[in-house]
């Protein structure tokens, strides 16, 4: 606009951001061309600061693992923690073990029991955030911090919009979830009229790896295995 005044380097900046889409559409594209061939996953999200001596660790595993014995592959964020624990399960039963890998300045490393052919590194949240849920049956959610609470609320989200199809959420550890369930179904739902109650019908609270699968095995029963956009 005339007489607007912009700070030195303004120019620069705008023609960097238009060159970036790029390297956005790169990044989709590799996502997209390596993620369509690997067959039907379920993601597992949880805390990259999670021990293998803890109870959470030891459950991610054994999870992960009754899930390829299921025919499903799992998916995580491939760094240590929780994703690591997916990813070891998936390793030990056999079955398709997918790491989506981002740079961070803390927590993030390659965890050892990714499928070689199966590691994928991003640059961009969004986009490793659109390759979980275009390329997932189903959302186990352990324990965790801001990460694992942004990939919950933004598939509820995309459900509750319509943007994309239902699939089983799973969120693992009544202790650690049934807070955050009681504040969305008291103070959302009943105090505030914010969300449907339908909204809350594909999340699932459980303590166990065999309800993950007996929810994953019923809501597939009646339904086809698809990529959800």
């Amino acid at each position: 606009m005339r007489g607007e005044h912009h700070p030195k380097g303004w120019n620069e900046i705008k023609t960097n951001d238009a060159w970036a889409i790029f390297k956005i559409m790169g990044e989709f594209v590799y996502g997209f061309e390596n993620m369509s061939k690997i067959g039907p996953c379920v993601s597992i999200f949880g805390s990259a600061r999670t021990k293998p001596e803890q109870m959470y660790y030891k459950l991610t595993e054994e999870i992960a693992k009754k899930i390829v014995e299921a025919g499903y592959g799992v998916i995580t964020g491939g760094g240590p923690g929780i994703m690591e624990a997916g990813n070891k399960g998936a390793h030990l039963g056999g079955g398709t073990s997918v790491g989506l890998n981002i740079e961070l300045p803390f927590e993030q490393h390659d965890n050892p029991y990714i499928d070689h052919d199966k590691s994928l590194d991003f640059d961009y949240f969004f986009v490793r955030k659109v390759m979980f849920v275009k390329y997932s049956q189903g959302f186990v959610v352990m324990p965790g911090g801001f990460g694992t609470l942004d990939e919950l609320f933004e598939a509820m989200t995309l459900i509750q919009t319509h943007k994309i199809e239902k699939f089983p959420i799973i969120l693992v550890g009544s202790d650690f979830w049934k807070g955050l369930m009681d504040w969305v179904k008291n103070t959302l739902l009943t105090a505030n009229n914010n969300i449907s109650e339908k909204d809350l019908d594909l999340i699932h609270l459980v303590d166990t790896s065999d309800e993950v699968i007996e929810i994953l095995n019923a809501f597939y029963d009646q339904s086809g295995l698809s990529p959800n956009f």
